[in-house]
């Protein structure tokens, strides 16, 4: 696997303000929604507007931004995972907490009304206590991340923390039951096929999976981040970043991204712009790990 950058831009609001801490993008109308873990809207960048802010949840305790230097990070609700998805017959954007507290436990479905975003949310605690049972994860360290469609289920990946033997993994959902339950239909939904992969490490750090996609071909292309944190909630030194092809329950494939001016490119979501004749053009975003740094985004060609 072979990967090039091809582009990169920083992401600020039409006001100047840093999107922060990007952590998911997806295609939404005309533009691309890109989610932010630390805070509780989202920035919509649109070919004809500026890019806009998004309300994906209400304020929590006053605060709409969070951070450890403010001491309102465990506040965070942690939107980490946005997926793509469809709603009687319309696109819809359903968005999820990492986990590991119950404020990261709660689902959004984002569906656009005359071009306006409107949202509903779930708590999901319970799905949540399931999931981390059936990857035999304790729930404190439960991290959630990405997700994407295989087939007609709803594939969600743990993250994980190879370091502490914790490795990266997924459980697969039914999607109409999933989208059920994000619209208040269902409230119990039965977690199956639960998988780990083995990505490698560098530097005797392991990699682990931030975001997934899924490729035409059938495979999934994830991207990974080798990380030296003491749990899944708190930063760390980020040593590498890789891309990983997965094919049915294995890794076949990891490759390694490219540096940004001298600094990894801490890959947190993934969008397939494009595949063909064995290249892949992904749009992605990264997390700087810095609350007051605006996220930059890249543009990446992969020859498979």
């Amino acid at each position: 696997m072979d990967v090039e950058v091809t582009g990169t831009e920083l992401l600020r609001f039409d006001d100047g303000a840093p999107v922060r801490a990007a952590s998911a993008v997806v295609a939404l109308g005309d533009g691309r929604l890109v989610v932010s873990d630390d805070a509780t809207h989202a920035a919509w960048f649109r070919p004809d507007a500026g890019p806009s802010r998004v309300r994906l949840l209400p304020p929590v305790e006053g605060h709409e931004v969070f951070a450890e230097e403010s001491g309102t990070k465990h506040l965070k609700p942690d939107l980490e995972t946005a997926c793509r998805v469809e709603v009687d017959g319309e696109e819809a954007v359903l968005l999820m907490g990492s986990g590991s507290s119950a404020r990261r436990m709660r689902w959004c479905l984002l569906r656009l009304r005359d071009g306006v975003p409107e949202v509903a949310t779930a708590d999901m605690d319970e799905l949540y206590a399931d999931v981390a049972a059936s990857l035999g994860v304790d729930a404190d360290d439960l991290n959630l991340e990405g997700a994407c469609i295989v087939g007609r289920s709803l594939r969600w990946f743990h993250r994980g923390l190879p370091s502490a033997g914790l490795p990266s993994g997924s459980v697969d959902l039914a999607l109409d039951a999933a989208l059920a339950a994000a619209t208040g239909q269902r409230r119990t939904l039965q977690v199956q096929a639960p998988r780990t992969y083995d990505l490698g490490s560098v530097d005797d750090v392991g990699l682990a999976i931030t975001d997934v996609v899924a490729l035409p071909d059938g495979d999934l292309l994830a991207c990974a981040a080798a990380e030296d944190s003491p749990n899944p909630r708190d930063d760390g030194r980020v040593t590498a970043a890789a891309l990983a092809r997965i094919r049915g329950d294995e890794v076949v494939e990891v490759g390694p991204l490219p540096d940004h001016d001298g600094r990894v490119l801490k890959v947190e979501g993934l969008m397939l712009l494009g595949a063909a004749d064995g290249e892949v053009t992904l749009y992605a975003v990264t997390d700087v790990d810095d609350p007051d740094a605006a996220s930059w985004a890249a543009t990446l060609r992969v020859r498979l």
